[in-house]
């Protein structure tokens, strides 16, 4: 048509785009408007997330608080109004600053996880306008509302389920009961197959866990090969492991001194001696290698331990940068272990566990604020895009670990560790801390001949690399660096399976190389040159006679 001629009628009719018709356009309207009904259900689900994880992260908050507030209404311990006025102010603005970083992580995590997932949503669309796409508007609305479902309502129960695998299970027929005092069991760990027999003629290893963490992290899924106890016991080593009993039913543990800790070790090695004819292996994790170092430093152990293992332990907690730092913000007024104190119905005091663990998470706002969390449990279950949702064993143990295995600690076992994080080790390898009124030092160790190996973890931020290693400016001990966190070697390295394994020598990456060793194996090498030192006395004793 002449461009100059009056235009017709049918010229104002907007045809539908090549290959999409009316009947397509309506059929998208339809998806659209099911992917809303789909993604306002999603968008609840989500919300009752995000306060559900908030609310978790605040529970120690109000109990926090409330010790807070009976420590401080009965006195200000003689400081003027002005000195107190001033504490008060900079608690304030660390608590401001704690806000502030725990904000912008929350606030990264959801731009991250909602960018990407818009991203996501443009490309459904594309596909719903293509007809036949099974990645369409509506398949990935649904598959969106089914992972939060998952997040939200499926895997809080799948946590409590996974409680019958993990940790120990002391009435399964695995453990065997051999000694006990007022506060500890002493429990021999046996090997998952019914094949492999214990040496009774072995070196035994005594296995002290961390008050803290608690012990079941040790056994963390023994049916799935993921066991540190069991990583010993498999192999036929006299494995033996220390468990305290349950402070809200027993005085003597609520009350329980580093001595009195130290002398119940005692006790135990004296009748694994007995029972083997070795001297013990003793080997602590985090805090309970912390306590074992403690307890051989004292000479209490003297004759009872030749070898000593500590894996991830704060051996001088004033070298932990993160934690230092984030004690010294506080404010002297404020750097009281009577903040965190719980008054028991006897009227003993312990140390409240869910607001030890709270500080700890507080130390690492960034990454354990309640948002944060929620996305970064959102992404862990997130599959492919053509995978099925699933929720893996490992990571419902470990949510299970950390919101149900929590406990109350000995105040004045606390108060060691927090006398280490606050005091550091002198530069003659004295630390800051007394048991049976004897000073303790790093040094001893090297004069009583202990043989030591200290395992870290490379990405460890709880128990920072120079806190593990400090003993190492003042005697020689060997060292493994295992790949990964604070809880890796327990959880990761205890499977026979894995890169790491804990029972084998390393020589290729990621593994720690020139030829270090697992935990494992240096207790199977030390029972092999004992034997071979045996045989080889033994064999001069023929000669001579």
């Amino acid at each position: 048509m002449d461009k100059d001629s009056p235009a017709s009628f049918s010229d104002f009719i907007i045809k539908p785009a090549s290959g999409f018709s009316p009947q397509r356009l309506l059929s998208f309207n339809a998806e659209l408007l099911e992917a809303l009904f789909i993604t306002s259900k999603l968008r609840w689900f989500q919300l009752t997330g995000m306060m559900n994880y908030a609310s978790g992260f605040m529970a120690p908050f109000w109990t926090a608080l409330q010790y807070f507030s009976n420590i401080e209404k009965n006195g200000s311990n003689g400081e003027g109004p002005f000195k107190l006025a001033l504490d008060y102010l900079q608690l304030l603005m660390f608590e401001m600053q704690l806000t502030a970083r725990g904000a912008m992580a929350d606030m990264s995590a959801m731009s991250k996880y909602h960018m990407r997932e818009m991203w996501n949503a443009l490309v459904a669309v594309e596909n719903s306008l293509q007809k036949g796409n099974p990645q369409d508007l509506v398949g990935f609305s649904e598959k969106q509302l089914e992972l939060m479902d998952m997040v939200v309502n499926v895997y809080p129960g799948a946590v409590r389920q996974i409680e019958s695998e993990f940790g120990f299970h002391l009435d399964n027929g695995r453990y065997v009961k051999v000694a006990e005092t007022d506060r500890f069991a002493l429990y021999q760990v046996l090997s998952i197959s019914s094949a492999v027999k214990v040496r009774e003629n072995g070196k035994p290893v005594l296995i002290v866990p961390p008050y803290v963490l608690g012990a079941n992290i040790l056994a963390f899924l023994p049916e799935e090969g993921r066991s540190y106890v069991h990583a010993f016991a498999n192999q036929g080593i006299p494995t033996y492991i220390r468990l305290v009993k349950n402070i809200e039913e027993n005085p003597a543990v609520q009350l329980m001194r580093g001595e009195e800790d130290v002398l119940d070790t005692r006790n135990f090695c004296e009748q694994l001696v007995a029972r083997h004819g070795r001297a013990v292996t003793l080997n602590g994790y985090c805090q309970g290698g912390f306590m074992a170092a403690l307890g051989v430093m004292s000479g209490e152990l003297d004759g009872l331990v030749d070898a000593l293992i500590t894996c991830v332990a704060p051996l001088d907690g004033s070298r932990s940068e993160g934690l230092v730092e984030y004690i010294e913000h506080l404010p002297h007024h404020f750097r009281d272990l009577g903040y965190s104190l719980k008054t028991l119905p006897n009227g003993n005091k312990v140390v409240d566990g869910k607001v030890m663990s709270w500080v700890y998470k507080l130390k690492s706002i960034e990454k354990e604020s309640p948002i944060n969390s929620f996305y970064r449990d959102v992404e862990l279950l997130a599959a492919g895009a053509n995978k099925p949702l699933m929720i893996n064993k490992v990571s419902a143990a470990i949510r299970h670990w950390l919101t149900y295995d929590i406990t109350d600690i000995p105040v004045e076992i606390t108060r060691l560790s927090f006398d280490s994080y606050t005091n550091p080790v002198a530069g003659d390898g004295t630390l800051p801390v007394k048991l049976f009124g004897r000073h303790l030092n790093f040094k001893s160790i090297r004069e009583k001949g202990i043989k030591w190996l200290i395992c870290i973890a490379e990405n460890d931020e709880l128990v920072e690399k120079s806190a593990a290693l400090a003993p190492l400016d003042y005697v020689d001990a060997e060292v493994t660096t295992f790949p990964k966190g604070h809880t890796s070697i327990a959880i990761l390295w205890s499977s026979p399976g894995s890169q790491c394994p804990i029972h084998m020598r390393y020589g290729n990456a990621p593994c720690d190389t020139d030829s270090s060793r697992g935990p494992v194996r240096f207790q199977l090498d030390l029972d092999e040159a004992d034997f071979l030192n045996t045989v080889e006395s033994s064999s001069l004793s023929l000669i001579t006679n």
